[in-house]
């Protein structure tokens, strides 16, 4: 079963390397035809939702792979003592208020018999943070997702994704099938990756806020932990930072909107320092990068400037900031990247122009005076996230952004990229690449979906082409002539695999 996991590893960054160096020869000999057709692209809009792998979402889509080339060497779960589970850990089914259990070692359909849930039917929340993952991928081996999880089997469930309203445009323009998330771990980690391939740091955090590992660098477990996954959920020594200081989980913004009331008597505009927010961040960032080249930009969040006045209420009076109602304004403050930047702090120019609520997003599409890059994040209800949102209204969504963008007078000059931001927990049957120029440290970690729809994108494509998160940040880079962010990996794709401008 190992040799056979690493055969199929070796064979797809084989076939990826020669597809680089042979097919992708011929655009490279081009470079300046495709710097050429990328000045084509005036605009780079770029839709970030939430916590879906790419099997999960698009495992059944024709042609791309998938669940059907997924074998029992990629989806066999094992235990904490390396031994195959007899069956997954059972499952609680929040529509037919049951738990679910038997459930046989393998992928199984949410939608489908014994589970009957559908797209637009909430699941459960997942375990998705930065050592849990990593141990999860087992270094490409993929057998721990169950075992490391407070959700047991759930991490095993896809969906028939034909009813979602973006495979529509998955099937017209491009696929990404070989697209992981930059970071192992979750949406705070990873929406660092998406603006500065970075991850932050806090020098002084306490050290309560650290992880704690054992000599192979996992979480120690605690005395109490089940011995097995089928006992329930490991309980972990788990920690917001690295030992080194290294933030790779849910810190919160040092300003409002933040997880974080103000200090009484304090800055309204900032989060109590007694509730250690990480402090402000001062790493380069793509925005830095544009801005310097003086290329307009901004980051659009639904629900963000009824979350700036929420932010100055103490807890007890908020109503916005990871409020997760249905039917009215929410905001996760963790997925707002530049909000932890000293560059954009309250009261600066820079917060003013570029962080933005999403109906200056929705108008600028209809009247078109986008800026030439621009960053949307839905609001809570929205963004697909696991336990609080369901797959189907944050996919149809997108889909109507899409197509007003298509109505729109700026469609013959753009390119949408939307993305997941990472895998929620949920299992994938692909190993992310590594070695030099492929991973580091911090990732990349599970594959999720990607998709690029442009008039200037070739039509009806799947994109095998291997990228991560800092592909984007590549994208913008090569079509602005930018300067490039030091954490962008050097062998991951730029995105421009996923275009054809000789057809225009």
């Amino acid at each position: 079963m190992l040799r056979s996991r690493y055969l199929f590893a070796f064979t797809a960054t084989v076939v990826a390397l020669l597809c680089r160096s042979v097919v992708c020869g011929a655009a490279e000999a081009q470079h300046g035809d495709i710097d050429a057709g990328l000045r084509r692209i005036e605009h780079i809009v770029v839709i970030v939702a939430e916590n879906r792998s790419f099997d999960h979402l698009y495992g059944l889509f024709p042609g791309a792979n998938g669940i059907a080339q997924a074998t029992p060497a990629t989806w066999t779960q094992t235990d904490h003592n390396g031994q195959v589970l007899a069956q997954l850990p059972g499952v609680w089914n929040d529509k037919e208020k049951q738990f679910v259990s038997a459930l046989a070692n393998r992928p199984f359909r949410i939608d489908a018999t014994p589970f009957n849930q559908a797209l637009n039917v909430k699941t459960a929340d997942l375990t998705h943070r930065y050592y849990q993952n990593i141990e999860q991928i087992d270094a490409g081996r993929l057998d721990r997702y169950a075992a490391v999880s407070n959700a047991g089997g759930l991490v095993m469930g896809y969906y028939d994704g034909t009813k979602l309203p973006m495979w529509k445009y998955a099937r017209e323009y491009v696929l990404a099938d070989n697209f992981f998330m930059a970071a192992f771990g979750g949406s705070f980690l990873n929406h660092f990756w998406l603006v500065c391939a970075c991850t932050p740091y806090f020098p002084d955090a306490p050290e309560s806020m650290k992880a704690r590992l054992d000599d192979n660098g996992k979480l120690k477990r605690r005395n109490d932990s089940p011995p097995s996954a089928l006992d329930g959920p490991p309980k972990l020594f788990d920690g917001e930072l690295t030992p080194d200081g290294y933030a790779v989980n849910n810190l919160q913004p040092p300003y409002q909107p933040s997880g974080i009331s103000p200090a009484a008597g304090g800055d309204p505009r900032h989060a109590d320092p007694a509730g250690h927010p990480l402090p402000p961040q001062k790493f380069r960032t793509i925005g830095d990068t544009l801005s310097a080249k003086g290329i307009s930009w901004a980051w659009y969040a639904g629900g963000w400037q009824a979350a700036l006045a929420d932010g100055a209420q103490p807890a007890e009076r908020r109503a916005v900031i990871y409020a997760r109602k249905p039917g009215t304004a929410s905001l996760e403050a963790h997925h707002q990247p530049f909000n932890y930047f000293a560059r954009f702090a309250p009261g600066t120019p820079d917060r003013q122009k570029h962080l933005q609520d999403a109906d200056n997003f929705f108008r600028a599409i209809a009247d078109g005076s986008l800026p030439q890059v621009a960053f949307y994040k839905p609001e809570s209800n929205l963004n697909e996230h696991p336990g609080y949102a369901d797959v189907l209204a944050g996919d149809a969504h997108i889909a109507q952004l899409v197509a007003k963008l298509q109505a729109g007078p700026l469609w013959p000059k753009i390119a949408i990229i939307v993305a997941y931001d990472e895998n929620g927990g949920f299992w994938d049957h692909v190993s992310p690449p590594s070695g030099a120029g492929w991973a580091d440290r911090w990732g990349p970690g599970t594959r999720v979906p990607l998709l690029i729809i442009s008039p200037h994108a070739k039509k009806g494509r799947i994109d095998s082409t291997p990228y991560d998160t800092t592909s984007i940040l590549k994208f913008i880079t090569r079509r602005f002539g930018l300067a490039p962010l030091p954490g962008m990996r050097k062998n991951v794709g730029d995105l421009t695999n996923a275009f054809d401008f000789d057809s225009h």
